[in-house]
C-alpha cells in the first residue's frame, strides 16, 4: 500500500474509531454517581446477608441496575447497531458480561453478579481516566488559544477584535503579560517571550524586530507591535491542537487488531456456552443445574475484558506522556512503527547540525598582531549580510574592538575595504594567487575556508563549518546501540557529508542528493532494512517524510514538513526522538505483557473450572481483577520513561 493510500485508510479508520471510542467513553457524570449508589447498595446487601435473603437479593439487583446500566445498555444497543452496520452478528464484551451477570442471578448468585458488574464498570472508568488524561493535553492547548487581539487602526488607535477576523498583514499590539494572539513578526519594540507551551523550552527567548512570534506564547514585561504572517487556522498552535486530537482518535496496530477480533472472539464464546452446558452434563456427568453453574463460570472466564483493555489505555497514556515532553504524535499506529524501527535517516542541516556555520580554525602569519587583524576582519564583516560573516562576527566580536570600516563586495573577488592605506580583502582561496597548504586539508574535512589578504598578500585563513550537535551524537549512539541502521541524506558535498558522518559515527552517508531523490533513498533503506524513519525540517524533506514509515519533523522547521510528518519534535532536539523511541518500545512491551497475561488468566480459569477447582465468586474476582491489572499496567505509560 502506498503511503498516500495508507494515509487515507488511516483517516477513514480514525473517523470510525472516533465514533466507537466516544460511544464508550463519553458517559458524563451520571454513570459515576449511579455507580457510587450501586456500590453503596452492594455493601448494604452484604450487611443484610443471608438473614433476609429476599431483601439482600433485591439490593444486589438494584446495585446491578444502578452501577451497570450503561454496561448492559452498550452491550445490547451497540451489538444491535454494529450488527446492522456490518451485516453480520457483531457482539461485544459488554454483552458477554451482561449475560454472565444475568446467568449468575438465574442460579441465585446475586452477589457474584453484582460483584461482576461493579468490577467491570470500575475497570471501564479506569479506561475513561486514561482517555481523560489524554484529553487534558487538548484542553490545555484550547485554554491557551487566544480569542482576541488588539488590532492597530489607521489612526494608530487599537481595537479589540476576534482573532478569527485577523488577516495576513494586519498590525497588532501586544502588551506586557499578554498572550500573543497569532503567529507573526515583530515590527516595533522588543520582548522576552515564554515559548514553553510551543517548544517545551523553559527559558524565555529574547525577540527583536524581524523575529517570529507564535500564537499562545506569553509576552514578558515589554509591549511590542507585530505584523500578522499566518491565517488564524494555520498557526503553529492550531496545528498542534489538530495533531493531538487526531492522536487521541487513533489506535496502535495491536489495538486495531484486538478491536477487529473482539466480536469474533465473543461470538465464538457464545457458541461455546451451550456446548459446554451439554458437554458438562453428558460427558462429565454433572447435573443439569450444576452444569449450568459451571457454564456461567466458563462464560465469565472466557470473557475478553482484560484483552479488550490491553492496548487502548496503554497507547493513550503513551501519547499523553509524549505530548507533555514536547513530542506530538499523529496516531498511535506511528508509535508502533517507531517501536519496530530498523533504520533511521536524517537530513543534515538543522537536524544533525546546528544549521549555521561556526568558526572552527583560524591562523595568521606569526609576525602579525592577530588581534589587530581579527578586529579589521570583524569590522569588515559587520556590514555583510551572509551566514559566514555572521559566524565570524559572533565568534570574535567579544574579544576584539573592531574599527569602523566600510566594506563592499566585489563579484569574484570577495569582501573588500580600504583601511589605513591598505586594501584588505576576505575571499575564497581560489580568488587569491597565493596558496596555503593547510587549505586543502581543511577542505578535505568538509570545512569552508576564507582567506584574509592585505594588498594581495595572504595574511591567514578562517575555516568554518556547520557542526554536529552534542545531542545528535548522543542520539546516533543510542540508535546504534539499539541495532537501528543510521543514515544521513544531504545535498551537501561528499566531503562535507563524510566529515559530519564520521564525527557522528553514522553507518551510511549519502551526499549530493537532490530533494526529489531523497524519497528513492528512503525506499532503498526500507527494502534493505525494513521499517524506516526519516527526520527533517525543510520543504525539500517533505517527499522523504511522506515515503518513510515514520516521518519526523523538527518543530522549528517549515510548515510543509510539519504537515506531512507523523511525529513532530516541538524543539530541534534529537533527545526527544530518543525519548519517543523509548516510550514507543515500552508501549509495545506493556501491550504484549497485557495480552499474554489476559490470555493466561483465561486459560487458567477455564482449566480450573473444568477441574471444579474454582467457583463463580473466585472466577469473578480473578477475571475482573486481571482486567484492572491490565489497565493499571497500561497507565504506567503516563509516568516518565527513564531517559
Amino acid at each position: 500500500m502506498s503511503k498516500s493510500s495508507a494515509t487515507n485508510h488511516t483517516k477513514t479508520h480514525n473517523h470510525n474509531h472516533d465514533h466507537d471510542h466516544q460511544a464508550s467513553h463519553n458517559h458524563g457524570k451520571l454513570p459515576v454517581i449511579l455507580y457510587l449508589i450501586g456500590l453503596v447498595l452492594f455493601f448494604l446487601a452484604l450487611l443484610v446477608g443471608d438473614r433476609q435473603l429476599l431483601l439482600s437479593n433485591i439490593l444486589y439487583t438494584l446495585s446491578i441496575a444502578s452501577a451497570g446500566y450503561h454496561v448492559i445498555g452498550e452491550g445490547v444497543m451497540d451489538t444491535i447497531k454494529d450488527s446492522k452496520d456490518q451485516g453480520r452478528f457483531a457482539p461485544n464484551v459488554h454483552l458477554l458480561m451482561s449475560l454472565a451477570t444475568f446467568g449468575a442471578m438465574i442460579i441465585g448468585n446475586f452477589s457474584e453478579g453484582a460483584l461482576l458488574i461493579l468490577i467491570f464498570a470500575g475497570a471501564h472508568f479506569l479506561e475513561d481516566y486514561a482517555y481523560d488524561r489524554s484529553k487534558r493535553e487538548v484542553s490545555r492547548l484550547l485554554n491557551m488559544n487566544p480569542s482576541q487581539a488588539r488590532l492597530i487602526q489607521a489612526d494608530g488607535s487599537t481595537q479589540l477584535v476576534d482573532v478569527a477576523d485577523l488577516n495576513i498583514g494586519d498590525q497588532v499590539q501586544v502588551l506586557n503579560g499578554d498572550q500573543i494572539p497569532i503567529d507573526g513578526e515583530i515590527t516595533s519594540g522588543q520582548a522576552v517571550i515564554d515559548e514553553s507551551a510551543i517548544n517545551g523550552e523553559s527559558i524565555p527567548r529574547e525577540k527583536a524586530i524581524g523575529d517570529q512570534v507564535f500564537a499562545g506564547t506569553i509576552n514578558g514585561s515589554q509591549a511590542f507591535k507585530m505584523k500578522v504572517t499566518t491565517n488564524p487556522e494555520a498557526t503553529v498552535l492550531a496545528q498542534i491542537m489538530d495533531m493531538v486530537k487526531n492522536a487521541q482518535t487513533s489506535q496502535s496496530k495491536t489495538a486495531t487488531l484486538i478491536k477487529k477480533l473482539e466480536p469474533r472472539y465473543v461470538t465464538l464464546a457464545l457458541i461455546m456456552v451451550p456446548l459446554v452446558f451439554i458437554f458438562g452434563h453428558y460427558a462429565i456427568g454433572w447435573t443439569w443445574e450444576y452444569s449450568f453453574y459451571r457454564t456461567m463460570v466458563f462464560l465469565i472466564s472466557v470473557s475478553p475484558c482484560a484483552l479488550a483493555a490491553a492496548a487502548l489505555p496503554t497507547s493513550l497514556s503513551a501519547i499523553s506522556n509524549l505530548a507533555r515532553y514536547g513530542v506530538l504524535v499523529k496516531g498511535a499506529n506511528y508509535l508502533s512503527h517507531l517501536a519496530g524501527l530498523k533504520a533511521v535517516a536524517f537530513d543534515k542541516t538543522g537536524t544533525l547540525t546546528t544549521g549555521k556555520p561556526q568558526v572552527t580554525d583560524y591562523d595568521f602569519k606569526a609576525d602579525l598582531d592577530q588581534e589587530e587583524i581579527l578586529a579589521i576582519v570583524v569590522g569588515m564583516e559587520k556590514g555583510a549580510n551572509h551566514p559566514l560573516a555572521t559566524a565570524i562576527v559572533e565568534r570574535f566580536a567579544d574579544q576584539v574592538a573592531s574599527p569602523d570600516i566600510t566594506a563592499h563586495n566585489e563579484t569574484g573577488i570577495g569582501l573588500v575595504a580600504d583601511y589605513q592605506g591598505h586594501r584588505y580583502r576576505i575571499g575564497k582561496p581560489t580568488s587569491f594567487t597565493e596558496e596555503l597548504a593547510v587549505v586543502s586539508d581543511l577542505q578535505g574535512q568538509g570545512k569552508t575556508v576564507v582567506l584574509v589578504g592585505r594588498d594581495d598578500q595572504v595574511l591567514g585563513y578562517i575555516a568554518l563549518m556547520d557542526l554536529p550537535t552534542d545531542v545528535a551524537k548522543a542520539a546516533i549512539n543510542y540508535f546504534k546501540d539499539q541495532d537501528v541502521h543510521t543514515a544521513m541524506l544531504t545535498g551537501d558535498s561528499q566531503l562535507t557529508g563524510q566529515s559530519v558522518g564520521q564525527e557522528l559515527g553514522l553507518d551510511q552517508v549519502d551526499a549530493n542528493i537532490l530533494p526529489e531523490e531523497k524519497a528513492d533513498h528512503i525506499k532503498a533503506l526500507q527494502d534493505q532494512h525494513g521499517l524506516t524513519a526519516m527526520l527533517g525540517d525543510g520543504v525539500n524533506d517533505a517527499p522523504a517524510l511522506v515515503t518513510a514509515d515514520v516521518g519526523v519533523a523538527m518543530g522549528e522547521g517549515t510548515d510543509v514538513a510539519i504537515d506531512v510528518a507523523d511525529l513532530v519534535l516541538m524543539k530541534n532536539d534529537l533527545s526527544k526522538l530518543v525519548y519517543a523511541h523509548k516510550v514507543a518500545r515500552k508501549m509495545e512491551r506493556v501491550t504484549w505483557q497485557n495480552i499474554i497475561f489476559a490470555m493466561f488468566v483465561v486459560v487458567v480459569l477455564v482449566t480450573l473450572n473444568f477441574l471444579e477447582m474454582t467457583d463463580i465468586t473466585l472466577g469473578v474476582i480473578l477475571h475482573e481483577g486481571s482486567t484492572l491489572m491490565v489497565i493499571l499496567n497500561g497507565l504506567r505509560l503516563l509516568l516518565p520513561v527513564r531517559k
